[in-house]
């Protein structure tokens, strides 16, 4: 054991692999044409079924579609026997995977299959197998050998199943104009999903949260209600809520730095009139870029003058949204 040459052999796995894939190749054909049409054009789900090894990749298959545009759910074929078969409608289209073609399990929804007139695409290394043949479609996957030595274990079969998957699924996705966007609505709690889903009115402070004082406050005021809310700012309105200024601690940093007469002074006096504001609308990572290029890490949230919240990069942080 302790001579086994562990990497030549599974390099010898990847080449086996990698020639699987390139037999693969001439099944793009007008079969998948076909295929990729009957699924475009499909008034219900694509209900994909497969055994053992078949059906886990036809699970990953399922998840694809639905990921990317093409509604989409497995199927086990044996639970399909015993009542979940009611779950496909004549609307639906099936793919029902297996290397042999000769699935005792599929070939027996076949009958019922065919009666209902439900479309059937079947995935085969076989053609001329019993389910290449009963299929309105068949896409062929053979391949010149399994990776594994003994030639029992699927192996080079089931990555070359997955490899076609993945190309209906991003063939159809093209077709369909599928974009970031829509690819978000279906990962909401995913990384992208956040990025394109989040608005900054999403997680901005409102009401109560939102620190704020008149012109005529004192820079004690001020600093009371900056630290009270405690987002390094705080904006200076009047009773409307319409943003004059805004006044920050750099803002105070630079009252001492240029040794200002503090003792009398006003927000009126001391504040940075105006102040970068953002939209509600406005998409959370949109407004991270923004405090990222002017090295801020707080922004106002306003319709026009009317103040309407505060965000702050620890905001961001929390929502995951960096």
């Amino acid at each position: 054991m302790s001579n086994f040459d562990f990497q030549q052999a599974g390099k010898q796995v990847l080449d086996i692999e990698r020639a699987g894939l390139d037999q693969l190749y001439q099944y793009i054909n007008q079969d998948f044409v076909q295929a990729c049409e009957m699924m475009f054009n499909c008034q219900g789900k694509v209900v994909v079924m497969g055994m053992g090894k078949s059906g886990h990749i036809g699970c990953k298959m399922a998840a694809s579609f639905a990921s990317t545009g093409t509604p989409s759910f497995f199927v086990h074929p044996a639970e399909a026997s015993h009542g979940d078969l009611g779950m496909i409608t004549a609307n639906d289209i099936i793919i029902a995977i297996s290397y042999s073609g000769e699935s005792s399990e599929i070939m027996a929804l076949i009958p019922v299959i065919k009666r209902l007139q439900i479309p059937l695409i079947c995935m085969t290394g076989n053609p001329n197998s019993s389910m290449g043949k009963a299929a309105n479609v068949h896409l062929c996957v053979h391949i010149p050998q399994e990776a594994c030595p003994l030639g029992l274990a699927p192996t080079t079969s089931t990555t070359a199943t997955l490899v076609m998957g993945d190309a209906l699924a991003v063939a159809l996705l093209k077709a369909k104009g599928f974009t970031a966007d829509d690819f978000a609505l279906s990962h909401p709690g995913g990384a992208l999903g956040r990025k394109l889903l989040l608005r900054v009115s999403d997680i901005m402070h409102t009401g109560d949260e939102i620190p704020h004082v008149t012109q005529d406050a004192s820079l004690r005021e001020a600093l009371v209600e900056i630290t009270r809310k405690n987002l390094g700012l705080t904006v200076i309105c009047n009773d409307d809520m319409l943003i004059q200024g805004i006044f920050t601690d750099g803002d105070l940093r630079r009252i001492f730095d240029q040794g200002i007469e503090t003792s009398h002074a006003k927000m009126s006096d001391l504040m940075t009139k105006g102040g970068i504001r953002v939209s509600p609308n406005m998409l959370a990572v949109e407004a991270l870029n923004l405090m990222q290029s002017r090295h801020i890490t707080t922004l106002m949230v306003a319709e026009g003058d009317k103040l309407e919240g505060v965000i702050h990069m620890h905001d961001m942080l929390r929502a995951g949204v960096v």
